[in-house]
């Protein structure tokens, strides 16, 4: 899929399940234990990190709580949507309902999606995040257009409004491993790590805030 305001295509759909899931779920929800989790998403996209959100916690015993916020400046449209069938990559049946859910929900309203785990959908550039008024996160989605597109999204102003979001100790997983990126968090007293990436990438971020 194509977005014109960026000359940028989304990934494949096989590429982009098993980076969202290896980046995400593996090396973010999955190493955290906090009972309410507040994630913030940079940027909504196409809907499949929350989709794949979704499905691991309904693998879990569900004994936590979870407040997706997502921002978002380009939307994608209805067309899209459908085109689009990301439910069609998992077993469970149940994600085709939830996936029409998450997409037709309201912006700028939290939406309890299935019971436990409440979705909010913020339309916005991400540089907007300063004013925007979020309970503190444990878990950022750090996952933005690469900088070859958007090469202040990688910039320290950016991540100095994420880190404000974000609780001690709080968790920024990202499919980048550029070093620039490295030093602005160490900067911004993060604990960096480089992880193994997702197929066709030989390394990611974890940061921690410090």
């Amino acid at each position: 899929m194509f977005i014109n305001e960026l000359n940028e295509n989304y990934h494949s759909h096989h590429g982009a399940l098993q980076e969202a899931n290896h980046v995400f779920i593996k090396n973010g929800l999955n190493l955290i234990n906090d009972y309410e989790i507040n994630i913030l998403e940079l940027g909504f996209g196409t809907g499949l990190n929350v989709l794949v959100t979704i499905n691991e916690y309904l693998k879990t015993d569900k004994n936590h709580v979870i407040h997706y916020f997502t921002l978002e400046k380009y939307p994608i449209n209805e067309s899209e949507i459908e085109n689009l069938a990301y439910f069609e990559l998992f077993d469970n049946t149940e994600l085709k309902n939830i996936y029409q859910k998450i997409h037709h929900s309201e912006w700028e309203k939290p939406v309890e999606i299935i019971p436990g785990f409440h979705l909010h959908k913020i339309q916005c550039d991400f540089f907007d995040l300063k004013d925007i008024d979020l309970p503190k996160i444990n878990l950022v989605y750090y996952d933005c257009f690469g900088a070859r597109v958007q090469p202040d999204l990688w910039e320290k102003p950016l991540f100095e409004m994420v880190s404000d979001k974000m609780n001690i100790n709080g968790l920024l997983t990202t499919y980048s491993s550029k070093g620039s990126v490295r030093r602005i968090l160490q900067e911004l007293n993060f604990k960096v790590e480089k992880k193994q990436g997702p197929p066709g990438k030989r390394e990611m971020i974890n940061a921690i805030k410090g």
